[in-house]
């Protein structure tokens, strides 16, 4: 086939450096058993489904209607069948983790800036030199908004389903099924759900009566699974029966005690490891994700942190710092944050090493020339390029929706969003001869 080779994907298959990702790839993977996909192929997918921003679906299936896409893949003739299947991704996301992606990271950066790295060991120590700048997002997770009602309701339908299963099994050991309400206790939801304008007093009662449901329903489930020799539930549901009962008794706990908050607190079911994280921001004052640290130099950025749990991001300074050091040789000449990274800790670490930071300096402000007062001004400026790096990952690639259920495929799909915002001659070819000098085939 005659393909045009200014085409993107033409453009990225002929300088991606696809041997150095492989080898990073393959040590995920073992050797042994069924022949495996051609790891270009897995590499390849993963960056055409977050580049599109497609489903697993979509993907699998664009990929077998469009021979650019599998020339970028590295197939040598057009193949009109599925090349695997969609369920393939959840397993290549189980594997490979956020710190795999970072490593991939680092391959573009020796690539684009190899020559101003340190090479060897030297016994003198090299001067700072560079920038880093960072910052922390959340990124959120596909779930409805919690509310405790909402909670209490799907948690009293998820035990009514499993009172359903195991009455069943216990029908000859008891002449009647436990009784649930679901009726009553469906109309009471409804009924407070729908009003336009929250009464404190009558959410009050429609939680008390949900929390009397669940007491009711999980008593019934453990009296019917003694009864039994062997548990009849799947996996799933006796998961989510645990989880159901580690619910109740954090909203009890709120109940009896007129608060909001509690240690650890579970805002779904199906994901209990998401945490609701205090941000702040305008029009979104508390997100459901993973908080996320960023940094970024020269344009490629990293997560070096990824947390399910709220965290000061402070604490990411030195992490960072480090990791720059790591794979550059050297420590940064400036760190470009903002004043929640000004801990005494991290100023005294920074200033140990000679590293400036773009926070202003405790006690009498020294005096100022205009020209010192520009530089510092144009130096915290620069930051606000990874809070449009984080702003294209959220806007173009969606890492404010992430689709993924469990909490190792979510933070892969988080760390591949972010290594693919790095590609900037993939959108723009005209950039591509700028970060990708030289084919690496």
């Amino acid at each position: 086939m005659k393909l045009n080779p200014k085409n993107r994907w033409v453009q990225l298959a002929n300088h991606f450096p696809w041997d150095r990702c492989v080898k990073i790839y393959t040590r995920h993977f073992s050797n042994t058993g069924r022949s495996t996909i051609n790891p270009r192929i897995v590499i390849g997918s993963l960056i055409i489904k977050h580049k599109l921003n497609l489903s697993d679906e979509e993907t699998v299936q664009l990929i077998s209607e469009n021979p650019y896409m599998q020339f970028f893949l590295g197939l040598d003739e057009f193949y009109a069948e599925p090349l695997f299947a969609p369920s393939l991704f959840v397993e290549w996301r189980k594997k490979l983790g956020n710190d795999t992606f970072n490593e991939f990271s680092d391959i573009l950066s020796r690539i684009c800036y190899g020559d101003k790295m340190t090479k060897g060991e030297k016994t003198e120590v090299p001067k700072n030199k560079g920038k880093i700048k960072l910052d922390a997002s959340v990124a959120d997770q596909n779930i409805a908004y919690p509310t405790d009602l909402t909670l209490l309701n799907k948690a009293r339908e998820k035990t009514e389903g499993i009172i359903d299963i195991l009455y069943d099994h216990v029908r000859d050991q008891i002449k009647v099924k436990p009784r649930t309400y679901r009726k009553v206790a469906r109309k009471k939801y409804l009924a407070e759900s729908k009003k336009k304008q929250v009464n404190k007093k009558s959410l009050r009662s429609a939680i008390r009566y949900h929390l009397n449901c669940l007491d009711r329903n999980i008593r019934s489930i453990n009296e019917m699974l003694d009864m039994l020799q062997e548990n009849p539930l799947p996996h799933k549901k006796m998961r989510d029966f645990w989880v159901i009962q580690t619910l109740n008794d954090q909203q009890r706990e709120m109940y009896d005690n007129k608060i909001n908050r509690c240690d650890d607190r579970i805002v779904n079911i199906s994901q209990p490891y998401v945490r609701p994280i205090l941000r702040g921001k305008a029009g979104k004052k508390i997100e459901f994700g993973t908080k996320l640290g960023l940094s970024l130099v020269e344009g490629i950025a990293k997560a070096e942190t990824l947390s399910w749990d709220a965290y000061n991001e402070s604490a990411d300074l030195i992490p960072h710092v480090e990791s720059y050091k790591k794979l550059h040789g050297y420590y940064p000449e400036l760190v470009q944050v903002d004043k929640i990274y000004g801990t005494n800790k991290n100023r005294k670490w920074c200033r140990e090493r000679n590293i400036r930071m773009t926070v202003v300096q405790k006690g009498k402000q020294p005096e100022q020339t205009q020209y010192e007062k520009r530089k510092q001004r144009k130096e915290f400026n620069e930051r606000n390029e990874v809070e449009g790096k984080i702003g294209q990952a959220k806007q173009s690639y969606g890492m404010n929706n992430i689709k993924a259920k469990l909490s190792k495929t979510s933070q892969s799909w988080i760390g591949l969003i972010i290594f693919v915002t790095n590609h900037l001659g993939f959108r723009f070819p005209s950039v591509c001869d700028h970060i990708f000098p030289f084919p690496l085939h």
